[in-house]
């Protein structure tokens, strides 16, 4: 079984997205996994729409893509239980500094064209460890605009694939459906980790105290002045 792992901010056409993949892959079984907050029907409507095996988590008060971490192995499980040929995970995408990509996956990171021209440096960890860029929206910028855009994505890491979409009607797909054909299959769950460095702890805003300022927390703390973190507590 194929593992495709899906992030990108929100609203950037992650949906979208899979369900081209979905479409143009009929040769393989999908069942689908969207990782969100408190609310989602990404997956009533994949099942609707396809028929296939189609899950959600809310994360609720912990990080959704620290959720999507701790319950992946119990969604490959499930996938392969359902004899499905790739799992596609859609990530909640509000931590533009979280990763969830891991070994053994596809990754794929869904950037919108509309999104601004400096928005791929504030996802630059996406980016960077993702295997392919989709750039959705396409039809809305200029020409010139899609290029400048491309060079964004390409300041960040100079070699990823790209692929510029109007994910809605599909045009532009062929390339990343041929991409995950050729991808590799899960060869041992169990030895499947994390590609990036996840954040590097909490601190007590994380466990829900109020206060502000950071001489009333503990934890990995950051001050005004300066780049340097620092630690209070146990």
């Amino acid at each position: 079984m194929k593992l495709i792992i899906i992030a990108g901010p929100p609203s950037a056409g992650k949906t979208a997205v899979a369900k081209q993949i979905i479409r143009s892959l009929t040769d393989l079984k999908a069942a689908y996994l969207k990782i969100d907050v408190v609310c989602a029907t990404e997956d009533e409507e994949i099942r609707e729409e396809f028929h296939i095996p189609s899950r959600k988590i809310y994360s609720g008060d912990l990080c959704p893509d620290h959720a999507g971490i701790m319950i992946l192995d119990e969604a490959i499980s499930w996938a392969m239980n359902e004899r499905a040929d790739m799992l596609i995970v859609e990530s909640a995408g509000l931590c533009l500094r979280c990763t969830p990509y891991t070994t053994q996956s596809f990754g794929i990171v869904v950037l919108s064209a509309i999104s601004g021209i400096q928005s791929p440096a504030k996802m630059a960890p996406m980016i960077a460890l993702a295997d392919i860029a989709v750039v959705t929206r396409i039809d809305l910028v200029s020409q010139a605009e899609k290029e400048v855009f491309r060079e964004k994505i390409r300041g960040i890491r100079s070699d990823i694939d790209i692929v510029e979409t109007n994910a809605v009607q599909g045009t532009g797909m062929r390339y990343l459906t041929r991409a995950i054909e050729n991808a590799a299959d899960i060869t041992d769950p169990s030895i499947i980790t994390l590609r990036g460095i996840p954040p590097l702890g909490v601190c007590t805003v994380c466990i829900g105290k109020k206060n502000i300022g950071w001489k009333n927390h503990s934890g990995v703390l950051r001050q005004l002045d300066g780049d340097e973190l620092m630690f209070r507590g146990d």
